[in-house]
C-alpha cells in the first residue's frame, strides 16, 4: 500500500514535470499517460484518486496563474485580512493554529542536541517519502528524502551528539496525516526545533499563512517588522527544518514565480495546487 502511494506519487510528480516543460505543445490525456508508462484511463483513475480532480482541471489550475491572482486578491480588504488584524492565522480552523513552536534551550543548540533522545522513521506520504524525528518535547525534524542513508546523515548532521532509536511514534503519524489531509488539522502538533532568534521569527511568521494562500518574502519581512530584510527571510526559509507543518512552499517571488524550494520545485508546484484544490472543495 505504502509502495504503491509512493508510486503514485512519483507517476504525479513525472507528469506535472512534462506538462510544465511541455505546456506551449498542449499535450493529451494520451501522451501524458504514456509519458508515465499508464494507459490513458488507468492514468486518470489513480491521479483523481490522489488528488480528487481529473489531470485536466489540476493542470488547469496553473500555479503561477494561481499565484498571481492570489498575490492580487491580497492587495484588497479580505476575511483573512480582519482576522489577521486580530491576530489570528485563518478564518478557518487550519492547522496553522494548530502547530506551536517552542525553541530549543541555548544549550541544546550549542550542544548538537547532547542529552537528547531522538527518535525517527521514514513514511510514505502522499508528496513522497519522508522522515520524522521527534525529541520528548516535540517533532525536530521532518524531511522529504529520495535516499535513506543520506536522510539519515542529515538528521545526525543536525543534531550530531543526540541518542538515536528508529521507532514509529503516534506524533510521526500526525504529520504524515496533515499532509494527507491538504494541511487542515484539529489535533495540535508541538515542534521542538532548533533555531537563532531570526529564523525561529520567519518560521513562526510561516505559520500564519493559512492554507491555499502565498505570501512573497518580502511580505513576510514586512510582517516581523523587517522590511528590506527579502534576502536574509529567503535564507532562513532555507534552513527550515519542518518540511509541510512549517509551510515555506506558501512563500513565492514578488513576481508570482514560485522561487527555490529545497526538496524540489515540481514537489512545491504538487503541494501547492492541491492546497488550492482543497480549499476549493
Amino acid at each position: 500500500m505504502k509502495e504503491q502511494q509512493q508510486l503514485d506519487y512519483e507517476r504525479v510528480e513525472k507528469a506535472i514535470a512534462y506538462v510544465i516543460a511541455h505546456f506551449k505543445e498542449h499535450p493529451s490525456l494520451d501522451e501524458i499517460a504514456r509519458h508515465v508508462g499508464l494507459n490513458a484511463e488507468h492514468f486518470q483513475k489513480m491521479f483523481v484518486k490522489w488528488a480528487g480532480v481529473s489531470p485536466k482541471k489540476f493542470l488547469d489550475f496553473t500555479t503561477v496563474a494561481y499565484a498571481k491572482s492570489l498575490l492580487k486578491h491580497q492587495q484588497t480588504p479580505s476575511l483573512f485580512d480582519a482576522a489577521d488584524e486580530l491576530g489570528m492565522s485563518s478564518t478557518g480552523r487550519l492547522h496553522n493554529l494548530f502547530v506551536n513552536i517552542e525553541g530549543m534551550t541555548p544549550g541544546e543548540y550549542k550542544s548538537g542536541g547532547e542529552n537528547l533522545k531522538i527518535r525517527y522513521q521514514y513514511y510514505h506520504s502522499c508528496f513522497g517519502k519522508l522522515i520524522v524525528a521527534s525529541t520528548s518535547k516535540g517533532i525536530c525534524h521532518v524531511m522529504f528524502y529520495e535516499n535513506e542513508k543520506e536522510a539519515y546523515g542529515l538528521l545526525e548532521q543536525n543534531f550530531p551528539n543526540a541518542q538515536y532509536e528508529q521507532v514509529t511514534k503516534d506524533s510521526h503519524l500526525k504529520v504524515v496525516e496533515v499532509m494527507e489531509q491538504s494541511g487542515q488539522q484539529t489535533q495540535p502538533i508541538q515542534l521542538h526545533i532548533k533555531g537563532t532568534p531570526f529564523q525561529l521569527k520567519v518560521w513562526e511568521a510561516l505559520l500564519k499563512i493559512p492554507v491555499g494562500e502565498l505570501k512573497t518574502y518580502g511580505g513576510i519581512a514586512q510582517s516581523i517588522n523587517r522590511k528590506g530584510a527579502s534576502r536574509a527571510v529567503g535564507t532562513a526559509i532555507g534552513k527550515n527544518p519542518i518540511a509541510y507543518l512549517i509551510p515555506c512552499h506558501r512563500v513565492i517571488q514578488a513576481s508570482g514565480n514560485l522561487g527555490g524550494y529545497m526538496w524540489g520545485p515540481n514537489r512545491k508546484r504538487i503541494i501547492i495546487a492541491k492546497e488550492g484544490i482543497s480549499k476549493l472543495k
